[in-house]
């Protein structure tokens, strides 16, 4: 697919917005700088369940339409190498078999290899024809231009509940910032979390396991997060 034929449509946070860009030329500040292209509704008995998170990434919150969306925003938001986060980011506009196609990705991320476009849907709806349609030309625009395009499914369920319950120490004014510096020098490679409380025999043991799981979700720490978290799960210092 030509990346000339694809034109964009961006909204901001003041309620402004250009559209009809050319997709090669639009730039990833601007399409960072986005607001969610969709209104954000409310309504009763409404299928998606539907919500914002405070993002420790963004420091600020990014919407989700639905439990599985969030589950993308929870992995982005732990992910080291993710520096923004997009909710809705755009309107794509081309032609495909001679008809008028639009579609909206549901999320942007800004991150150190490069941008990477999101589309999230259930694994049971992706041999959908028009959803494998849409999917298709989207990738081949996304790629075209030198980017990722990532379809998210459901994700591991271990994984999914470890990163889930690690979301709760990711705000990291609330943690003694003492027990941090204390914690990351310690020698805590090979040590088991459940025994990391003796290593700071001083301090309070729930300023010092809050704290652990602080660091873990920094990645200051690391853990096998394909198994459930667990008092024997052993502790590894990051590369």
């Amino acid at each position: 697919m030509d990346s000339l034929a694809v034109a964009v449509s961006v909204r901001f946070q003041d309620g402004k917005s250009v559209e009809d860009l050319s997709w090669a030329d639009t730039s990833v500040d601007l399409l960072g700088s986005a607001a969610p292209w969709r209104t954000f509704r409310w309504y009763r008995e409404q299928k998606h369940y539907s919500g914002t998170y405070w993002s420790a990434t963004t420091r600020d919150h990014v919407i989700y339409e639905s439990r599985l969306e969030l589950t993308k925003v929870l992995f982005a938001d732990f992910d080291p190498s993710v520096h923004g986060i997009v909710a809705q980011p755009f309107l794509m506009r081309t032609v495909v078999a001679g008809k008028d196609r639009k579609h909206i990705p549901d999320y942007l991320l800004i991150t150190e290899p490069g941008p990477v476009v999101v589309d999230v849907k259930p694994r049971r709806r992706l041999a959908r024809p028009e959803v494998a349609f849409t999917f298709d030309w989207t990738r081949q625009a996304v790629e075209s231009r030198g980017w990722q395009y990532e379809v998210w499914s459901e994700p591991p369920e271990a994984e999914l509940e470890n990163i889930r319950f690690l979301t709760g120490y990711r705000r990291d004014w609330l943690f003694c910032s003492k027990v941090l510096d204390e914690l990351r020098q310690a020698d805590l490679d090979g040590v088991l979390l459940g025994d990391v409380v003796r290593w700071l025999p001083t301090r309070p043991e729930p300023y010092v396991r809050a704290a652990v799981h602080h660091l873990i979700w920094t990645h200051d720490l690391r853990a096998d997060l394909s198994r459930p978290l667990s008092s024997s799960t052993v502790l590894r210092r990051a590369a």
